[in-house]
Formats: structure tokens, sequence, C-alpha cells
């Protein structure tokens, strides 16, 4: 959901705006505070503190249409927040009475952290899609050496060219990679 469409659904209606942006977002904000809270917080309040986060994003939000982008980048961030506050607040109850430090927040992550997979994810598809704009057979050599490991002398095999002129493709293509990627906001 983007923010005009957020606005044009608030405009009709503030109830259809927030059950859009509840069910469009509900799993992705739950998964961000249980990924947070599912050592030290029972399921009440993991349930509150996504309430929370609707109700911040709902009152927060400014409504006057000049964000036509994604609200997922936004609304994460406030799911974040509030999940390490939460967090914290818990922690500090628990440590007056048990005396726990804050050396558990480490290990207080499940294994499944969705929005660093998320973001490796569109991370992934921006190169494949900056390595094909390199065209052939550039693309080919640098998949065949950095995506399959294929040494120059293989890959010169392949595409019937010699092993120093593959070295030297790889070298250049490498280096447009790098300028094509640094200006998509990506550094190697």
């Amino acid at each position: 959901m983007t923010g005009n469409e957020y606005c044009r659904l608030y405009a009709e209606s503030p109830d259809k705006a927030y059950e859009a942006l509840f069910s469009e977002y509900c799993d992705y904000v739950y998964a961000v505070v249980y990924n947070k809270l599912i050592r030290t917080a029972q399921r009440e309040d993991i349930d509150e503190c996504v309430s929370d986060i609707f109700a911040e994003f709902f009152f927060s939000y400014k409504r006057n249409g000049s964000d036509s982008g994604e609200l997922k980048g936004y609304i994460g961030t406030i799911a974040k927040r509030r999940a390490i506050n939460a967090y914290r607040s818990l922690t500090l109850h628990s440590e007056r009475f048990s005396g726990e430090n804050d050396d558990e927040f480490a290990s207080a992550a499940s294994d499944m952290d969705v929005e660093n997979d998320s973001d490796k994810r569109e991370t992934r598809e921006i190169l494949i899609n900056k390595i094909n704009e390199l065209g052939e057979p550039d693309s080919t050599i640098i998949l065949q050496k950095y995506y399959y490991d294929r040494s120059s002398g293989e890959i010169a095999e392949m595409m019937s060219m010699k092993a120093s002129a593959v070295r030297m493709r790889a070298a250049r293509a490498l280096e447009k990679l790098k300028k094509s990627l640094a200006a998509a906001g990506i550094m190697l």
C-alpha cells in the first residue's frame, strides 16, 4: 500500500483506511514484534505492542498525500522501535526482581529475521538486474566467475574466447557493476 492509496482511503473513511492498513501489514508487524519479544514477553504483551504500533501509525502519519512510496518502511520502523522499547520495559521490570542484565538482549532474537531477509532479497534482485544490464558476454562472464566460481580458462573455453580476454572483460565489467550498484545505493 502506498501513501497515496492510504490517503485516498482515509479521505473516504478513516475506518476503511485503518482496516486496509491492518490487513496488509499485520503479519509483517507481528513478525517484527514477535522476533524481538519472543523470549521476554507473553502473548498479550506482543498483541498489545502490535496494537500500539498501528495506533501510533494512525495518529502520527501525515495524510497530506505527498508520500507516494510504500508504507512498509515507515510502519516497519515504528514496529522495530516500539518492540525494542517494549523489550527494554519488560526486561527493566524483570531485572528489578530477578537481577538479570542486558546481555541477554542479543539472545532475545529468534533465528528468523524477517526484516533482514527482506532487505537481502531486495539487494539480490537489484544485483541480478544490474548484472543483466551489463549485456553479453559481460553478464555471463560475471555470473560464471563469481556465482559458479569458474576459472577464466573454463569460461574462455565455454565462450570460445581467450582466458586473457575473459579476465580483462571481467575486470572491466566488475568496475561497471560497482559504479552501477553505487548509483543504486549499494556499496560493495
